[in-house]
């Protein structure tokens, strides 16, 4: 990414919230006198200026590839960015308070890529534990919660064709009972030759007759709804029954 200086110090000046800002003492690269600037910490870019009121920045530190230490100086409460090379330039730095200090120190060990991603590394290993101990909870599984299925077993499943009917351009089961041959009140569907149960019949089927559909059969509905409601009336009398409890 290329940077000019008139885009620096329009992002240095702009309206965006600071990380940090505030007086410290930088020393010359030439000279070890220390001079008092104004610093803005701005995401991964440690902007100083001469004065707060300054219009544009005297330069721009960008913290990428370094360490911030404390470090022995003249001054007190001092600390050192240091840059890995040969012939990196270290910047020394002092706070006007040990709580300035250690608050500049610690929002700039911060502001660098390189401990961002630490940090997203972290919180998706924390993530994968506790997805990890959900699935434990939810009867010692080791499989994530979110690819969990109930099991079935594959020989109770009634058995498709190979190419399914369709009807409309839709797929739809091949239902043992056929059209022509009246609903089963017995249960809910039967069951075949072999014990498998079968599905349950189609809904009554629509037709588009001048662009308005019509169903087929409107009685189908009733007897479903009438053999439904028998079902679920044995199955609740069968309930009640066993939270009876045995007659004496």
């Amino acid at each position: 990414m290329k940077l000019n200086e008139r885009s620096l110090a329009f992002y240095a000046t702009c309206d965006s919230p600071a990380d940090n800002s505030g007086f410290l003492y930088k020393r010359g690269e030439r000279h070890t006198a220390y001079h008092r600037r104004w610093f803005v910490l701005k995401g991964n870019m440690l902007f100083y200026f001469e004065e707060r009121e300054s219009r544009e920045p005297v330069g721009v530190i960008v913290l990428e590839g370094c360490n911030v230490e404390l470090c022995e100086s003249a001054e007190d409460f001092a600390f050192a960015i240091r840059f890995s090379g040969t012939k990196s330039r270290t910047y020394v730095l002092a706070a006007e308070s040990q709580a300035a200090m250690e608050s500049w120190v610690k929002s700039l060990s911060r502001a660098s890529f390189d401990y961002m991603r630490l940090v997203v590394r972290e919180l998706e290993k924390q993530l994968e534990e506790i997805r990890w101990g959900l699935a434990g909870g939810c009867g010692g599984s080791r499989e994530c919660p979110s690819s969990w299925k109930p099991k079935q077993s594959p020989e109770r499943l009634p058995a498709l064709p190979a190419i399914l009917p369709k009807e409309n351009g839709c797929a739809v089961w091949n239902n043992a009972l056929g059209v022509g041959q009246p609903l089963d009140t017995s249960g809910c569907g039967g069951n075949d030759d072999e014990g498998t149960p079968l599905p349950p019949p189609l809904p009554p089927r629509r037709r588009v007759l001048n662009g308005e559909a019509t169903v087929q059969s409107p009685s189908t509905f009733c007897q479903l709804h009438e053999r439904y409601s028998r079902e679920v009336a044995r199955l609740r009398q069968d309930w009640l029954e066993k939270q009876r409890g045995p007659r004496p």
